[in-house]
């Protein structure tokens, strides 16, 4: 374990119904800091992020996940979530007849394993509004039901903003967001870092990091991490796409695949 680190990935590998997905995929988050995840459609980045919190659709089938200091590869989500990893997910599912505020509430319960007093929680609660330009109505409404894509989006952040983890994974949350709703989201973001936080942002655009300045910049391939750099990468992506790093490995790769088997001749 890395003396600072929140999340540890050591030589991860999951697979989906056979097929593996992510390939040995190495990766560390200090606390404090802010990790973005970019990468082509198909990479393995959704893959990456439902692992992390114990999906059981997603099979770890070599590696290890390690939060805190503390293995939790094999443990199942409602564990993670009790030592402090959250996922904000790309499609949150809608739970129709529940209302946000019972939703939130009974997820604090959940996390930290006792009541929160009422008063704490609605001043929480009205805090949290606050920052997200959100209307106190909308804590009484079901959880993702009628909601647009920016609304989602920010109950997603309004979660994390009351549950308070320790490492925030955050899946594509400027998906399906216009420009208004993205600074917003971006806002929530930014009031959540923390030097005891750590933030993983996974996205496909360079857009969210105009808003949400990372430490670092991982370019996710065929399930393995294959260039980090500073926001200056991400720039880079927006300006010359993927194929540049992409037809770079496939080349390698290629390569790599006719030595091996010119060895076998």
């Amino acid at each position: 374990m890395t003396d600072g680190a929140v999340l540890q990935v050591e030589g991860l590998k999951v697979s989906v119904e056979g097929k593996q997905i992510v390939n040995g995929l190495d990766l560390m988050v200090p606390a404090g800091e802010v990790h973005a995840i970019m990468g082509p459609n198909g990479s393995g980045k959704s893959t990456l992020a439902n692992a992390l919190m114990g999906h059981p659709h997603y099979k770890v089938t070599d590696g290890r996940v390690l939060l805190k200091g503390h293995d939790i590869t094999h443990l199942p989500p409602n564990e993670r979530a009790q030592r402090g990893m959250f996922l904000a997910m790309q499609y949150p599912t809608a739970i129709p007849g529940v209302t946000m505020v019972n939703f939130l509430r009974a997820s604090m319960k959940a996390v930290q394993g006792k009541d929160v007093p009422v008063r704490e929680f609605r001043e929480r609660l009205k805090e949290a509004l606050e920052v997200l330009k959100m209307d106190e109505s909308f804590a009484r409404r079901y959880v993702n039901d009628g909601f647009s894509g920016g609304e989602k989006k920010r109950a997603e952040v309004l979660q994390m903003s009351l549950l308070r983890p320790v490492m925030a994974v955050l899946d594509e949350t400027d998906s399906g967001l216009d420009i208004d709703a993205l600074r917003i989201v971006a806002e929530g973001i930014n009031t959540l870092r923390s030097p005891e936080t750590g933030i993983l942002l996974i996205t496909h655009y360079q857009r969210m990091l105009n808003y949400v300045t990372p430490n670092h910049v991982h370019v996710l391939y065929r399930g393995r991490i294959v260039r980090s750099g500073g926001r200056e990468l991400a720039a880079e992506l927006e300006e010359k796409g993927y194929d540049w790093i992409t037809s770079a490995i496939d080349a390698e790769e290629g390569v790599l695949s006719g030595a091996a088997e010119s060895e076998k001749v």
